[in-house]
């Protein structure tokens, strides 16, 4: 009896093992980034917004750079003339406005590339939350990304939903757009 078990057992083990696994195909695709950021409006909005801004204080400081310069051309000038004293205390002024201009060229890159850094980022995640659920509606296992930052070396053309991405995030961006719009003129 014990034997006729032990045969049923393995018997049932065996044809259990002889079935094919049933294999679910994963649906997978790649989005090329580096395209999604040139094409995405929202991005190219903060890439224009920064720009201006980089401009507008750029042209301040630009007006404290070209005093500078025809300070430092009158005193070349006037160092003859007023002599070598005149020329050492006046030299030591321009000295320190020049090295201020520098600190306050500096700062204005790096305030502006904090700023920008901080919506950059947050714009990139709110792309991700996007492409997230963007996946799961779809049904996709893995959506990849290439671009700056390749994960991946080939893939199908067939793959690619770039454009549909970038389609969907710049409507919903122009959603947003038009409610932000609505708002103030309820007021």
């Amino acid at each position: 009896m014990k034997k006729a078990l032990v045969i049923i057992a393995l018997s049932i083990s065996i044809v259990a093992c002889n079935k094919p696994a049933e294999v679910k195909e994963l649906k997978t695709a790649y989005i090329d980034t580096s395209e999604l950021m040139k094409e995405y409006t929202e991005a190219k909005d903060l890439e224009a917004k920064y720009k201006t801004k980089a401009e507008e204080k750029g042209r301040q400081l630009e007006a404290e750079i070209n005093r500078f310069k025809q300070e430092a051309a009158g005193f070349q000038a006037q160092a003859q003339a007023n002599g070598q004293a005149w020329a050492q205390q006046k030299g030591a002024e321009l000295q320190k406005k020049e090295q201020q201009l520098s600190y306050a060229q500096q700062a204005l890159s790096q305030e502006l590339q904090q700023e920008s850094g901080k919506e950059m980022d947050s714009l990139v995640s709110g792309v991700k939350k996007f492409i997230k659920s963007y996946g799961k509606e779809k049904g996709y296992a893995y959506i990849y990304g290439t671009g700056d930052a390749a994960s991946i070396l080939y893939a199908e053309d067939k793959f690619d939903i770039t454009k549909e991405i970038i389609k969907a995030l710049n409507d919903k961006y122009k959603t947003a757009a038009k409610t932000e719009e609505k708002v103030p003129a309820k007021k």
